[in-house]
């Protein structure tokens, strides 16, 4: 791939995020998009991540490694904690009052994370381009200040919201849409938040 640049860099143009007015207060909990998500829904061995609101155009969580998690004996599977990071870099959207799925997700190992460590997760948006979403991600170990563990810069791209409606699942469509809190119902569809 020699002469590739990344899609991680902003393109010349692109703006500062802007948190939506309406996005939760900093420390507010951030709902699972739906109970069945792997990431923030209650499944035995999901990751189970409830983000809260941060500061700006940011959010922050905690997550567990438990023993279902690991690769390594001992140690977190990098899958998993990939996938901590992109229920955090999701969860930005949420932050903007966007649909956006990820388009590209680069994660940086650097030091091995033990089962029942807990991953202090911090994301930020970090800039917009038209439809294009860019964001950063951190997890450290033992607490917020701890040593970095994990990074990630992700991709995301904007999609209409019946992108995520034209599918084979019209009754938990229907289920979410119907709701009265149409934020929440707005997350529910979400294919990756």
């Amino acid at each position: 791939m020699s002469g590739t640049t990344t899609v991680l860099k902003p393109p010349d143009g692109a703006t500062a995020p802007v948190r939506h007015p309406g996005a939760p207060a900093p420390g507010e909990p951030l709902d699972a998009h739906n109970e069945h998500c792997f990431g923030c829904g209650d499944q035995a061995n999901g990751l189970r991540m409830r983000a809260r609101a941060g500061e700006g155009v940011g959010v922050t969580a905690e997550f567990e490694v438990h023993p279902a998690h690991q690769g390594a004996p001992g140690l977190a599977h990098g899958g998993m904690l990939s996938a901590a990071l992109d229920e955090m870099l999701g969860a930005l959207n949420w932050m903007q009052r966007v649909n956006a799925v990820t388009g590209r997700l680069e994660t940086d190992f650097a030091r091995p994370v033990p089962v029942g460590t807990v991953l202090h997760l911090e994301a930020r948006a970090t800039a917009v381009h038209g439809r294009k979403l860019y964001c950063a991600a951190t997890g450290r170990i033992g607490d917020p200040e701890g040593p970095v563990a994990v990074r990630a810069e992700a991709l995301f791209i904007e999609l209409r919201a019946d992108h995520f409606t034209k599918d084979d699942r019209p009754e938990e469509n229907n289920a979410a849409l119907a709701g009265p809190d149409q934020a929440k119902a707005a997350r529910a569809v979400e294919v990756n938040p």
